[in-house]
């Protein structure tokens, strides 16, 4: 019994029972990946450049020495608050995507159920899974742990803003990462998980405070007779909203810090509160993934096939047809018509399990929220305003861009992954049909968030809130993008094996040539005092344009303007440019990005043949 006993207590005190062998294999197989050192590498250029940006932006070269001394509290401030709000932001992107992987490998390889009939339980492989990418997340937040007590020295930023900013990082790190994991558990595809594990955030985390804010800011609007409630009422809402979201208590904890004079009672907030609650809601769903894990695992462990949800319902309603009825079984399958890359691509669903009802419930849900936005705008009276029209187009845009990048790195390697690769390139077909096949799927994939944009300015066209020159502004851009974010996809795809490396790198290119160049240039643009090639190259920057061209046309007043009065504002120097100079710089970018991604589907066609296997 004390044998016994003493055993029991060892195990307990050793955290090896709580990830076992997983999380040991899972460090020996990443100290050894190229990729883990390169993330470290790029993390620390990144957060390099976004100090030295935000620097020289307080701390300005003119001045006397007296002057420039009195702003080292506010750059100490100004510095500490970019390097964790980037933090914040790129851990989570960097958990998502590294996780996006963790379970399907497992599942895909067929070792999932090899491992349940090992002592390893269902538990310790969730854990060891999370656990061992949750490291790698640690230490690029230890690389910014010195810069941060260096910078404090400038004096106004307290301990307790560092100790719980790292801790709001490290929880939404936690939840995104498990999030991710759950989803990865269901899905082969890497794209898939990220989408889903993205739009799942932003829907918790940004749709529904926004709506339930909007609704409330509406409501108290309406009964301004209780203003004791008012009073009381919007401090414990906005403490609430805090609690619950990882970005809004990010915020808070940043506004305190910055105004330590904030009135007692503005707001309800304790970040501890906070973080035991996104820890609670995390364990819930890493319970899930353990109850799904074990279910999946002893289902591959015993050799059950998993049917179709088709095959699966006609089995349970007795309609199956026999397996020796082979005309019967024939006419499951649907015949192929027309280029065979083309038909595949066409009839898939933007997203892997959700054909059908899902994709018609999905976008009637998202045509109902948009519309309800729309009218919570109309009562705000903002419609009319041309901020409101460029947050909408940025909005899609970006969300646009993101699907692009995503479908279009993943639709070869996805192809790689599943091994039919080599047999399409076995097949009579020539690799100017495949690519062109598989460009025409990710343009496919990616309308109806190119619709909603669309449909967005259509309609205020119509509504006159926007002027009708904007249609063919928006749709240069467009093209141009859509062209140039499918070819470098393919590109990457065309290069890399595995699907997460592409999306990976296919998200660098556009980091280093929209905001890292941009700031590059902003820098020297400061120091030399000279911003002619800085305001060029930023007018080629999508969101840029895409800002620039519903200010000069979005809002009543603008689209009430005749066509030659219009005035389009291009950074940096915000100097004015009539219709012809904006077209033409519209033109001339969309030939380039054009341009460009035709030359990276070339070469993605050039590698078509080359490390096949």
């Amino acid at each position: 019994m004390t044998t016994a006993l003493l055993s029991f207590f060892s195990k307990l005190s050793n955290p090896v029972w709580l990830t076992g062998p997983i999380f040991d294999k899972e460090l020996r197989v990443s100290s050894r990946r190229r990729r883990n050192y390169v993330l470290r590498f790029a993390y620390v250029i990144l957060l390099t450049i976004f100090i030295v940006i935000v620097w020289l932006s307080v701390v300005k070269f003119q001045g006397t020495a007296a002057y420039q001394k009195s702003r080292m509290g506010i750059a100490g401030k100004t510095v500490i608050t970019t390097i964790v709000t980037f933090q914040f932001v790129a851990t989570q992107l960097i958990a998502i995507i590294m996780l996006s992987t963790s379970i399907s490998d497992e599942i895909y390889h067929r070792t999932l159920g090899v491992l349940m009939t090992t002592p390893i339980n269902s538990f310790q492989i969730v854990m060891g899974k999370l656990f061992s990418k949750l490291l790698q997340l640690i230490l690029l937040l230890a690389i910014s742990l010195p810069l941060l007590a260096i910078v404090r020295v400038f004096g106004g930023v307290p301990w307790d803003y560092v100790l719980s900013s790292l801790c709001i990082t490290l929880t939404a790190i936690i939840f995104a990462g498990s999030l991710s994991l759950y989803f990865s558990i269901n899905n082969r595809r890497a794209y898939v998980v990220i989408i889903k594990t993205v739009f799942t955030l932003g829907v918790l985390f940004a749709f529904i405070p926004t709506v339930i804010g909007a609704l409330l800011a509406l409501l108290l609007r309406n009964y301004v007779f209780i203003n004791s409630i008012q009073r009381l009422g919007i401090p414990i809402l906005t403490g609430v909203f805090a609690h619950l979201n990882p970005f809004g208590a990010m915020s808070i904890n940043t506004a305190i810090m910055m105004s330590p004079t904030m009135p007692a009672g503005t707001v309800f907030f304790y970040w501890p509160v906070h973080c035991v609650l996104m820890l609670g809601v995390s364990a819930l769903l890493i319970a899930l993934c353990v109850k799904v894990v074990r279910k999946v695992a002893l289902r591959q462990a015993v050799g059950q096939l998993e049917l179709s949800p088709k095959r699966k319902r006609r089995k349970q309603n007795g309609t199956l047809p026999p397996a020796g009825n082979v005309q019967e079984l024939a006419g499951i399958v649907r015949p192929v018509k027309g280029p065979p890359v083309l038909w595949k691509e066409l009839r898939a669903p933007m997203i892997q399990g959700a054909g059908g009802k899902n994709s018609i419930i999905g976008l009637a849900v998202t045509i109902f929220a948009l519309f309800l936005t729309y009218a919570v705008c109309d009562k705000q009276k903002c419609l009319d305003e041309d901020f409101t029209h460029i947050s909408y187009t940025l909005m899609f845009l970006l969300i646009g861009m993101v699907f692009n990048m995503v479908l279009s790195a993943a639709c070869i390697t996805s192809e790689k992954e599943s091994r039919a690769w080599p047999i399409l390139l076995a097949t009579s077909m020539d690799d100017w049909q495949i690519l062109l096949g598989k460009a025409i799927g990710v343009f496919r994939r990616c309308l109806p968030i190119w619709f909603l944009l669309a449909g967005h300015i259509l309609l205020f066209v119509l509504v006159k809130y926007i002027h009708p020159v904007a249609i063919v502004h928006v749709f240069m851009l467009v093209a141009g993008i859509v062209v140039f974010l499918t070819g470098s996809g393919l590109y990457f795809s065309s290069r890399f094996k595995r699907t997460t490396s592409a999306v990976v790198t296919t998200f660098a290119l556009a980091v280093v040539l929209w905001m890292v160049v941009p700031a590059l240039l902003g820098i020297v643009s400061t120091i030399n005092r000279e911003d002619r090639v800085f305001g060029t190259y930023l007018s080629t920057n999508p969101v840029i344009q895409a800002s620039t061209i519903m200010g000069g046309a979005g809002g009543e007043r603008n689209a009430k303007t005749k066509l030659f009065g219009l005035e389009y504002n291009w950074p940096p120097s915000r100097h004015s440019e009539d219709i012809y100079s904006t077209t033409g710089i519209l033109l001339v970018t969309m030939l380039i990005y054009i341009s460009v991604g035709l030359l990276f589907a070339w070469r993605a066609k050039c590698r078509f043949r080359r490390n096949i296997f």
